[in-house]
């Protein structure tokens, strides 16, 4: 319970009225009673206030939401005193998350009356999160006092990697959406690789497609279709050690790696491949590749809550537990944050996992980088911090290209970039028989 505005103006008009007393006596009776009549009028309210049922409330918002993007939450008001209610409502919602279109005022009519209001919900830390109870501060008439009210349960919820993107494009045709997304796909040159079915020989179609035996049947061109090869198998090996902490933006490089897993995986998944993951680096989690629909829900649910440690990554015991735990030539995606003196690390990992996997090792890059690059210094540390960065990417671009020499599909874009460039990579593989 605290005093309201109409309390606090009351005691002002009665401090006047006092003042007025002590210039001119004749004001002190009525002084008394003023004085009298607004403690009991004050003690009055209090006491109904204290007395007044809590509304009830209710929660509806979605079991699982997504990093980073504004969900709708409703909260439903209901109320159980014989009179109208004033109230301000604002709701205890997860630690770190951003809530806008609250606090908000409310009136609920006398008896059973209802009122249902909606605010947008920004989740800014995957995994397991906690809504409070609803926050209520209920006036009493003439806003004499104020009485804040803790009404209904606390509900759990769970933040998951932005799977927006993928809900954005699964209802778009394959080709459609990822031209959408930047990612081309190359012409395929020559035969692929599976046999799908026989078709009226198209323009343009090479001539080593033509199926003679069917054109001599059906007396026209019969052309031979082919699809990239089904049933392979793509296994994550995501670092969570210190270096992914790192931020761009609002989010961590871990959770730009995360989403830009789920993505590739909702894409090879449509392909008929098999998805799999490792964590190393912090706490090691192992997905056995799994494929068809219950794919994706199965990696979100293993990683949703996963974070990154303290710890240094150690590539070559990743490399050793993967390649125990795989026994099938798969295409092994490798997402980390690497520096030029991780070259003499990790090249031992990347023979090891090269001898029966093709590696796609994609490394996120500071977008802060591009910017000072794009900087023209003003000042002599300016001009430090320039010559600092060119010497930096230098000495990583050298480490690339050591790790391409090696055999290795290397990949170095900022967080932004690295879904389209990881999917097109992807594209690029399967189209090449590689794996």
């Amino acid at each position: 319970m605290r005093p309201g505005r109409g309390l606090v103006a009351l005691l002002a008009g009665w401090s006047v009225l006092g003042l007025a007393a002590a210039l001119w006596r004749p004001l002190l009776p009525a002084w008394t009673a003023a004085a009298g009549a607004l403690a009991l009028g004050a003690a009055v309210e209090c006491l109904r206030l204290r007395w007044l049922p809590a509304p009830g409330a209710e929660r509806a918002v979605a079991a699982a939401l997504p990093l980073g993007v504004a969900s709708e939450v409703e909260l439903r008001l209901v109320n159980r005193a014989p009179r109208r209610l004033v109230l301000e409502v604002a709701d205890d919602h997860p630690d770190g998350a951003e809530a806008s279109g609250l606090p908000r005022r409310v009136v609920l009519p006398p008896s059973g009356g209802a009122a249902a209001l909606r605010y947008r919900l920004r989740p800014t830390r995957r995994g397991n999160q906690r809504f409070g109870s609803v926050d209520l501060l209920v006036r009493s008439p003439g806003d004499l006092w104020r009485r804040r009210l803790a009404a209904g349960a606390p509900q759990p919820v769970r933040v998951l990697p932005n799977f927006q993107a993928v809900a954005r494009y699964a209802l778009l045709a394959e080709e459609s959406w990822l031209a959408r997304m930047g990612v081309r796909v190359d012409p395929r040159r020559g035969l692929g690789l599976e046999f799908r079915e026989l078709r009226e020989y198209r323009a343009g179609d090479s001539l080593r497609r033509i199926d003679w035996k069917a054109t001599s049947r059906r007396r026209k061109l019969i052309s031979r279709a082919y699809q990239d090869e089904r049933d392979q198998q793509v296994v994550f090996l995501v670092d969570c050690g210190r270096r992914m902490r790192a931020r761009d933006a609002e989010l961590s490089h871990f959770d730009h790696a995360l989403n830009a897993v789920l993505l590739l995986a909702y894409v090879a998944l449509r392909q008929g491949d098999a998805v799999g993951f490792l964590s190393f680096g912090g706490e090691q989690r192992w997905l056995a590749p799994v494929k068809g629909a219950a794919g994706l829900g199965a990696l979100v649910q293993r990683v949703y809550d996963l974070e990154p440690s303290l710890q240094v990554s150690d590539y070559l015991e990743a490399a050793t537990v993967l390649m125990t735990r795989q026994r099938r030539r798969a295409l092994v995606v490798l997402l980390s944050n690497l520096r030029d003196e991780d070259a003499d690390d990790l090249l031992p990992a990347l023979r090891l996992l090269r001898g029966r996997n093709v590696v796609l090792l994609a490394s996120l890059r500071e977008t802060v980088l591009r910017q000072v690059r794009e900087q023209v210094p003003d000042d002599f540390d300016g001009a430090l911090r320039l010559s600092a960065v060119e010497r930096y990417l230098e000495l990583r671009a050298r480490t690339f290209e050591r790790l391409r020499g090696a055999g290795a599909l290397a990949l170095d874009v900022e967080p932004a970039l690295l879904p389209r460039h990881i999917v097109r990579s992807y594209l690029q593989i399967k189209r090449s028989g590689m794996l």
